[in-house]
């Protein structure tokens, strides 16, 4: 595997452990627990693991160098939302967060993005205070006032850690006054159900980029799925999918969904990356198709 991008993500782990001690309204944790199994078709589509061709695309995306600077971005079926999160740090203008699983949302997709949001506060605040060292150095002042980025917070100063101390915690947030945070929307809910949604708000969004990774598992999903992806996608926008080349038990993969899209005649389909060791993943890009020039 090549370089990843630096993003900070609860570790899958965690909910395995502590299932039973977090709010599971939809009983997922302690179904998935008792089934052992990373997927429930219909009541669990497996948004709680991070799969292997969420990595794939995360380092294409470091690969190429990808930046989202002013971009609308979607991550369709977004577990832990590494996808989008990583649009967010790269400047995008908004970032919408949807998956199956409300218990999904609340409990791994969102947490992540506050800890990713976390980051950035701590970087531009160094960066701030650099700048600011700066300053003092060249005004010949002896004392420089700091402001929290995060209101309603109080931050005492901190000795440097020596060794054997704990790590120093982070600062808590206040979504209310983050601007990546202000940026996002999580939405939970099949596909079908949050296009609707969606389209309700006038104008109806249209995404610059769209990401879903390890979603085409199952045929009976290829419907909404391009569905989601015909109304929501710019007119010169880009699908990244990732996937298997097979999804062995439930019936699905690549072949299967290039078959199904080239029937509608709507995308084109690109080989983006094809990863060959092992069980063969690939990652792919979906555009509108070109109108045939009369």
């Amino acid at each position: 595997m090549g370089t990843l991008p630096p993003l900070h993500f609860l570790n899958e782990t965690v909910f395995e452990k502590t299932a039973l001690e977090r709010e599971d309204g939809e009983k997922i944790l302690s179904c998935t627990a008792d089934r052992r199994s990373d997927l429930i078709s219909g009541v669990y589509e497996g948004g709680l693991k991070v799969w292997e061709c969420t990595y794939d695309l995360l380092e294409l995306v470091e690969r190429d160098g990808e930046t989202f600077g002013g971009k609308r971005v979607l991550d369709l079926g977004c577990g832990a939302g590494l996808l989008g999160i990583l649009a967010l740090k790269r400047g995008a203008r908004q970032v919408h967060f949807q998956d199956y699983n409300s218990t999904v949302i609340k409990q791994l997709t969102l947490p992540n993005v506050l800890l990713n949001c976390q980051d950035n506060q701590t970087e531009s605040e160094e960066e701030e205070e650099d700048d600011d060292d700066d300053d003092d150095e060249e005004e010949g002042k002896g004392q420089r006032q700091e402001e929290d980025d995060c209101k309603n917070v109080k931050d005492e100063e901190k000795p440097e850690p020596t060794d054997g101390d704990p790590p120093v915690k982070k600062r808590a947030i206040d979504p209310s006054q983050h601007s990546l945070l202000a940026r996002c929307r999580f939405f939970s809910g099949d596909w079908t159900t949050f296009l609707a949604l969606v389209l309700k708000e006038d104008p109806s969004p249209k995404f610059d980029i769209i990401f879903t990774s390890e979603t085409i598992y199952n045929t009976a999903y290829y419907p909404a799925l391009h569905e989601a992806l015909h109304s929501l996608l710019a007119p010169d926008g880009l699908v990244y999918l990732a996937t298997k080349a097979h999804y062995f038990g439930v019936g699905g993969g690549l072949h299967l969904f290039e078959k199904f899209v080239d029937q509608r005649g709507i995308f084109s389909v690109d080989h983006l990356l094809d990863v060959e060791e092992g069980l063969k993943r690939h990652v792919v890009g979906m555009r509108f198709k070109m109108p045939k020039a009369s």
